[in-house]
């Protein structure tokens, strides 16, 4: 019975031995075969496509430099049972990354994100060109098309012909190859999501909102001061209930491909539904992207009898009852600059 159970024992402290010596076993090799084959100061852009065999990946990995083994990898697969876990998509793989964790990474479909953010006030073709330098896309009118699709205008009852003053201001992060249509609609949701935040805008109608956006878009792109931005809004709702003209140097900038550094008296006669210095009432759209300031402003304007501004040195706007205060407010303020 004594030499019974000190067998027993042994065999178990044997077997013991043997699973402990198998575990240990199993890490060297993993570090030899699967470690990382530098310290993460190399960076490489792979593309798994859809559709690519595990030994595809496995041999786009290898000539990249980013295995030590890829005998080993492929195992690594099998024995994690991966292969069908791999996910399409570019991802950004550094040397200091072992096998297990570039098998991770792209069983989770972890893949490289570019972050841009679009300031407040850009109008479609900024955002377009902004997104053509963070090569999300391959040219402007990418964007503009995509922003301008019927189907996603219905769906957010936009009404008008481009989601121009909808698309949120904001810093956002895409992975590499997102749609541009999927951009917009991103960008129109956080609008939206935003706009919640904003007392009153809830009730309103689509007509009535695209109106406070217009206003909104306008204020975004004249003022410099946020505290400025209600009173700004009053002034124009001001001239537009006594029928006199914007009159928005902001509105001729719209007119530009890119903005001028300074608006002259013939920039004032082009023709244009959007020249509200030739035209009365709200231009035809948005003529930016607004923030959320600017729509706070729009929808909860301060009342005044204001019915001029202009822009002061010192970044501040001055706010004139009648032209003739006006008028010589830009002989302080502006004339002389240009003596």
């Amino acid at each position: 019975m004594i030499f019974k159970n000190t067998f027993v024992r042994r065999s178990v402290v044997l077997l013991g031995i043997l699973a402990l010596s198998g575990v240990v076993a199993f890490f060297v090799v993993d570090e030899i075969k699967g470690g990382a084959v530098g310290a993460g100061q190399v960076k490489v852009d792979i593309i798994v496509e859809p559709g690519d065999s595990p030994v595809e990946v496995t041999e786009n990995l290898s000539k990249n430099g980013l295995l030590k083994s890829s005998k080993y990898f492929l195992f690594l697969i099998k024995a994690t049972r991966s292969a069908g876990k791999i996910k399409a998509g570019l991802y950004e793989i550094n040397d200091g990354m072992d096998a297990r964790k570039i098998l991770q990474v792209i069983t989770e479909g972890k893949v490289k994100l570019v972050t841009f953010t679009v300031p407040e006030g850009y109008n479609n073709r900024q955002i377009g060109d902004l997104l053509v330098k963070k090569n999300l896309i391959k040219a402007r009118a990418d964007f503009l098309n995509a922003a301008s699709r019927t189907e996603l205008l219905r769906e957010f009852k936009i009404p008008a012909n481009n989601a121009e003053g909808y698309l949120f201001p904001e810093t956002y992060s895409v992975p590499v190859n997102f749609p541009a249509d999927k951009i917009a609609r991103m960008m129109i949701k956080r609008f939206y999501v935003r706009l919640e935040k904003v007392p009153g805008a809830k009730e309103l109608d689509p007509k009535k909102l695209h109106e406070i956006v217009v206003l909104a878009s306008v204020v975004e792109r004249e003022a410099k001061k946020n505290e400025e931005r209600p009173l700004m809004a009053g002034v124009f709702l001001n001239r537009l209930k006594q029928d006199i003209p914007l009159e928005s140097c902001a509105t001729i900038q719209y007119l530009f491909d890119k903005p001028h550094p300074r608006i002259f008296e013939k920039d004032l006669k082009i023709v244009s539904p959007y020249n509200t210095y030739m035209n009365k009432g709200y231009p035809p759209g948005p003529i930016s992207n607004p923030g959320q300031p600017s729509l706070e402003a729009a929808l909860m304007p301060t009342k005044t009898e204001y019915l001029f501004f202009l822009l002061k040195p010192d970044g501040f706007h001055y706010f004139s009852k009648s032209f003739k205060e006006h008028a010589e407010a830009k002989k302080k303020y502006i004339d002389v600059l240009y003596e």
